[in-house]
C-alpha cells in the first residue's frame, strides 16, 4: 500500500518519455502509419504500456492493457474528424517527477498523458502546436458553415420556372455541386497538418 502510494505521489506510476526521431521506426505506432499516403510521424510520447503518436494526419494510440502485456488496443483520431479541445499542460509540484499534458480530442475522448518533468520543453512545443491545430481546425468548421449559407442564398437566388431547358438546370446544379465540394472538402476540410509540426516540434 506504501509504495504504491510513493509510485503514484512522486509520479512514478506510468511516466512517458518523448521519443527522438531516430527512434521512430522501432516503436509499435510505426506499423499503423499509412505510409502509401504521405502520412509521418512528428511527436510522440511513450510510456510503460502506451503510446501517444502524433502523425501530420491524426493521433494514433497504442493502447496497452497493463505494462507486463504484450496486447495492444490500436486506437486512432484523424484530425479532419476528430477536433482538440482543452488543450492544456499541468507542470510538476514539488516532490512530482512528471508534467501532464492534457486535451480532449473529438466528440469527449480526454487525455491526460504523464511525462517526466525533464521533457517540459517538448512537451510546451507539442501544447503549441495542439492549441493551434484547434485554432485551425475551428476555423474551417466556421468557413464551411459560411459556405452552406452561401450556398442557401445562391439557391433562393434561381427559381425552377425560370430555367430555360433540363440540361440548363443539370449545368447549373453541377456547377453548384463542383464548386461546394471544392469549397468544404479541398480548402476548408483540412486534413494534412505538417505545417503547424514543422513550425512547432523541435525535437
Amino acid at each position: 500500500m506504501f509504495k504504491k502510494f510513493a509510485s503514484e505521489a512522486l509520479g512514478l506510476s506510468d511516466i512517458g518519455v518523448i521519443v527522438p526521431a531516430s527512434d521512430y521506426d522501432k516503436v509499435d505506432a510505426d506499423d499503423y502509419l499509412f505510409n502509401e499516403d504521405g502520412e509521418k510521424i512528428f511527436f510522440l510520447i511513450k510510456s510503460k504500456k502506451d503510446e501517444y503518436c502524433f502523425t501530420n494526419y491524426g493521433l494514433i494510440h497504442v493502447d496497452g492493457d497493463s505494462a507486463v502485456s504484450s496486447k495492444r488496443t490500436i486506437k486512432r483520431y484523424d484530425y479532419v474528424t476528430h477536433h482538440f479541445s482543452n488543450v492544456m499542460i499541468e507542470t510538476a509540484g514539488t516532490i512530482d517527477m512528471d508534467v501532464e499534458l492534457k486535451f480532449t480530442i473529438g466528440d469527449g475522448t480526454v487525455f491526460s498523458i504523464d511525462v517526466r518533468k525533464n521533457f517540459i520543453e517538448s512537451v510546451k512545443d507539442i501544447y503549441k502546436a495542439l492549441i493551434t491545430i484547434g485554432k485551425m481546425q475551428r476555423r474551417d468548421e466556421m468557413a464551411r458553415e459560411n459556405a452552406m449559407h452561401s450556398l442557401n442564398a445562391v439557391a433562393s437566388m434561381y427559381k425552377i420556372n425560370t430555367v430555360t431547358s433540363e440540361d440548363a438546370l443539370t449545368q447549373h446544379y453541377n456547377a453548384i455541386l463542383n464548386t461546394l465540394n471544392t469549397t468544404m472538402l479541398e480548402r476548408f476540410h483540412r486534413r494534412d497538418f505538417s505545417p503547424v509540426f514543422e513550425r512547432y516540434i523541435h525535437n
